[in-house]
């Protein structure tokens, strides 16, 4: 699969790797829309399984952003799996306040229609936008909500956000 990505997006820069049988290709974020079209229409990749993001913040080891958005794509012809992955380094303190412009990617709706609720829970819960999705708003928190609870910096029991609600137990009414 690698040759063919190579093959067909000459002068692009990739990594590839493989691990116990899974496929991993990481990708520029410009390139990220071509390749996955390349994968679903030249490849067979028909069916995107999921699509997530994870926060860097203090791996041990480097890596090329801090954010990073994975795609995973299944080719039932061939029974395989493969995972794209880009990687978005913020450029503004990253409050999730104010929109980071180099927080964006392109959005997958376009190809797998099932690419929209989970676009939004990457929107959601780590801020980073999708370019062209049909309808991205926060799924999972309060449309005002003031951050983006799977970064690794914002604080495990919250900033306060909660404290304004009544506590409700089996005895209330």
């Amino acid at each position: 699969m690698f040759a063919a990505i190579k093959a067909a997006f000459p002068g692009k820069k990739f990594l590839a790797q493989e691990f116990r049988g899974m496929s991993t290709l990481v990708v520029e974020p410009a390139d990220l829309h071509a390749v996955l079209a390349f994968l679903k229409e030249k490849q067979g990749y028909c069916f995107l399984s999921d699509v997530t993001g994870v926060d860097y913040l203090n791996y041990p080891a480097p890596q090329p952003g801090r954010f990073a958005v994975v795609y995973n794509v299944v080719c039932f012809a061939r029974d395989e799996r493969f995972i794209v992955k880009t990687y978005v380094n913020p450029t503004l303190p990253t409050d999730g306040i104010v929109e980071d412009p180099a927080l964006w990617v392109d959005s997958a709706c376009d190809l797998w229609p099932g690419a929209e609720w989970p676009e939004r829970e990457v929107f959601d819960m780590f801020g980073i936008r999708f370019r062209n999705h049909p309808d991205l708003r926060r799924i999972l928190t309060w449309e005002s909500y003031p951050a983006h609870p799977l970064r690794k910096d914002y604080p495990v029991r919250g900033r306060g956000e909660r404290e304004q609600y009544a506590i409700i137990d089996r005895t209330s009414t």
